[in-house]
């Protein structure tokens, strides 16, 4: 995972090659305006859902998930973000709209503690996601539910001081490949395994490993992030959505 990530300044039309896979991270804390102004470019189901938090902070990062994959999304298509569609999978994953055809558009959102990240790429299934290094729910226990025997030992082997960040790289990774298959919690987490050891490549253990290629990524101080896409052949560039200047991207937990 490299620490030297070059995050680009917000493009407004932005090109997508067939060998680039682009991330775009975001803060979701915005003020009452914008959040307004995102919430009216929302469907009526995300409304919806959004409505169905208790808690305004919840809310109101999920409105701010939302607007911003539909602003970046319409960057892409060269369309207003209020006028894309889309469509669900079976266990709930989203999909561009395109007249009952697959979009040749691909992309995934995962968000976390404030800070949000998009995956972009072209006829490729993708899977994304990032996490809080928050050492209070990295034990052994949880480890133990979620990890398979073969991620549980490799854990076990890491430095004390090592172990939490092994813990997320995990968590993201097998997150990653589940989203990207997008068939949830119905793929046995025990099926598949991934690398987890810090300043190592990502490795992927499952019967269709050929098929993708896993990467990490580190969106901000104190975050971990996983992503993977179909092929081998891609590249990575990162990107920054800007939407107000006085909201910056998290710098410190």
């Amino acid at each position: 995972m490299s620490a030297d990530i070059q995050w680009l300044a917000s493009i407004e039309t932005p090109e997508l090659p067939d060998n680039e896979v682009h991330i775009w991270r975001a803060s979701l804390e915005m003020d009452a305006t914008a959040l307004r102004g995102f919430e009216g470019q929302l469907a009526d189901d995300e409304r919806i859902r959004a409505e169905r938090f208790i808690f305004d902070r919840d809310r109101n990062r999920f409105i701010a998930a939302r607007g911003v994959l539909r602003n970046v999304l319409g960057r892409y298509l060269r369309r207003p973000p209020q006028a894309i569609d889309f469509v669900y999978g079976p266990r709930g994953k989203p999909a561009l709209s395109n007249g009952g055809l697959r979009h040749s558009i691909c992309f995934n959102l995962s968000h976390s503690h404030g800070l949000a990240v998009v995956g972009i790429t072209r006829e490729r299934e993708i899977g994304i996601d990032i996490e809080l290094i928050r050492p209070e729910i990295a034990g052994e226990d949880i480890a133990k539910r979620y990890f398979s025997t073969r991620e549980v030992d490799e854990l076990n082997r890491l430095s004390p001081e090592l172990r939490t960040e092994g813990f997320f790289h995990c968590w993201t990774r097998k997150e990653a490949y589940v989203k990207a298959q997008g068939d949830g919690l119905s793929i046995p987490l025990e099926s598949f395994d991934v690398s987890l050891t810090p300043g190592l490549p990502a490795e992927l253990n499952s019967a269709d490993r050929s098929q993708w290629s896993l990467r990490s990524f580190a969106p901000a101080p104190d975050y971990v992030g996983a992503i993977i896409a179909e092929g081998s052949s891609w590249q990575l560039r990162y990107l920054s959505f800007a939407h107000r200047e006085d909201h910056p991207v998290p710098t410190s937990r």
